[in-house]
């Protein structure tokens, strides 16, 4: 049986390592990852690479995506996530390969009354959000055998993350701010990967969005992540922002309802499951 060879580029980070665990239970595929030590930003590097191993799949997860860090980085934030993605898909048109693009929610402004689908307009704030709709354009316009997966609040192994954040005030019995207007959908990192590898079983092609159903604020999020793990809730506290961060930027999956390829789980059935895996491991 040939296996089908699958670069996860990004692989040490949240997304990469649900990706790479995923992969590696598929006895299908050969998967290999790829992070620091292969210069995204380089094309050379990246060109040397998809030679050297000739995938027939590539997936980026590389990414800056600390938004607060890509306003003070805006050079950096576009070189990384832009000027990778457009190496990447490069590398895969000219091996004839697919290229997954991991996208997020951010591409949007927040501004319709009700959830975004791949249909609407993009139309980011943010330097983060404006890279991400650079780097699908590249993916886009160099190789027609692209997917783009936009997700929302995505959590999972490793730090960093809204969650972990959480988590680590809870056990420190610190005060946790979070928005109160501010909507969306958290997801975890593993039901994702199962999504990806659906959409790579069927030969799917386009955007998708992947959020886990339902709808909370950051504030309802933290609590559900605190009484989750049987900590105080009362640590979390209501704050309103009057930037021009997104307020909503609900998605809706309408490309997986039309195809009829995938169902995601509400979002708090998919955090309890999450969360007592973390009980358990500890």
């Amino acid at each position: 049986m040939t296996r089908e060879k699958v670069w996860v580029a990004g692989a040490s980070g949240r997304m990469g390592k649900a990706l790479v665990n995923a992969l590696k239970k598929n006895v299908e595929y050969k998967v290999f990852g790829t992070d620091r030590e292969v210069d995204i930003t380089d094309r050379q590097q990246i060109h040397q690479m998809a030679e050297m191993h000739r995938p027939s799949v590539i997936i980026n997860c590389a990414s800056v995506s600390d938004a607060a860090y890509c306003e003070k980085n805006e050079i950096e934030a576009y070189r990384v996530n832009v000027l990778g993605a457009r190496n990447l898909a490069m590398a895969s048109r000219h091996l004839n390969a697919r290229i997954i693009q991991l996208s997020t929610d951010d591409v949007f402004d927040g501004k319709k009354n009700g959830a975004f689908t791949e249909f609407d307009t993009t139309e980011p704030v943010s330097v983060y959000g404006k890279t991400k709709v650079a780097a699908e354009n590249f993916v886009r316009e160099l190789n027609p055998r692209h997917l783009i997966v936009r997700s929302s609040w995505v959590y999972g192994i490793g730090n960093g993350d809204f969650l972990s954040a959480v988590l680590e005030k809870g056990c420190k019995k610190e005060k946790i701010e979070a928005r109160c207007d501010y909507i969306s959908s958290p997801t975890s990192a593993n039901e994702l990967a199962k999504f990806i590898l659906v959409l790579m079983e069927q030969s799917e092609y386009g955007i998708y969005h992947a959020s886990a159903e339902g709808s909370c604020t950051r504030y309802e999020f933290a609590k559900a992540i605190l009484e989750g793990m049987g900590m105080d809730v009362s640590l979390v506290v209501p704050v309103q922002d009057g930037t021009n961060e997104p307020k909503s930027t609900l998605l809706k999956n309408m490309m997986m309802k039309m195809t009829d390829i995938y169902r995601m789980p509400m979002w708090q059935d998919e955090l309890a499951a999450y969360l007592k895996t973390l009980k358990e491991a500890n």
